[in-house]
């Protein structure tokens, strides 16, 4: 009897180690996997929420060429939503004086204005068809008006800036490196024309992109790129249009 007893007693410690210790392992193993899998897929989330707000902006921008009678009022709320996404997750710099920032902001953007102009006669000796695309986009979208004009150099034109350059760039640059994060900013802004059908002008916005997200990286000042980008709309909408 004693034998007995004192086999059971082995067999019940041996179960509760091997079965209750192992139980009881398995469901921590498996808690602090679940615990852990939570925390990483929030962080995860979390790193790359930014992320979509480049198809939420070509959503937008979608909508926003689709229709011309509606297009100013559609891309300045567009822009508007840009701007409030750039203060709330990006980080604005200013490094540079105040008449260093003018100074370098006409400079440059009457630099990438001349460019443009360039390419523009440029494609225009080999054909015709550059002229009436330009023609074809101005009839639709571009400014009439005094508030159209005004709209551009207060509002779009910063708000693509902080957007694209202040806000996606600098994203950017924590997974790749700044050089590379400037290009792909740069043909993430021209894409966003691209809804317009007007490739010319997709290929001059990659271009000027990639001149004042190098001209950000060196000089650190938004407000310089803002300058050169109005400098430039100015020029081409006003002073110098290129189908004049």
């Amino acid at each position: 009897m004693q034998t007995i007893r004192y086999a059971y007693t082995c067999y019940t410690k041996v179960y509760n180690i091997l079965f209750n210790s192992s139980r009881s392992i398995l469901f921590d193993y498996y808690r602090m996997n679940y615990y852990l899998g939570g925390v990483l897929m929030n962080w995860i989330a979390s790193a790359q929420r930014w992320v979509l707000y480049i198809p939420a902006a070509y959503l937008l921008l979608y909508f926003t060429f689709s229709n011309s009678n509606i297009f100013w009022y559609m891309y300045t709320f567009t822009t508007l939503l840009f701007i409030a996404a750039s203060f709330v997750h990006g980080k604005m710099e200013d490094e540079v004086q105040t008449w260093e920032f003018l100074v370098f902001g006409v400079g440059y953007g009457t630099l990438t204005y001349g460019l443009i102009a360039a390419g523009f006669h440029l494609f225009s000796i080999f054909s015709n068809q550059t002229i009436l695309s330009v023609e074809n986009f101005l009839e639709s979208y571009g400014p009439t008006t005094v508030w159209h004009y005004l709209l551009l150099m207060l509002i779009i034109a910063p708000g693509e800036e902080l957007f694209w350059r202040g806000f996606i760039q600098q994203k950017l640059k924590a997974y790749m490196s700044p050089f590379f994060a400037v290009v792909t900013a740069a043909l993430l802004f021209g894409f966003s024309l691209s809804f317009s059908g007007f490739w010319l002008g997709v290929i001059a916005a990659c271009f000027s992109g990639f001149i004042w997200g190098l001209l950000y990286e060196w000089k650190r000042s938004m407000p310089l790129i803002i300058i050169a980008h109005i400098t430039m709309t100015i020029l081409l909408f006003l002073v110098l249009p290129l189908t004049s």
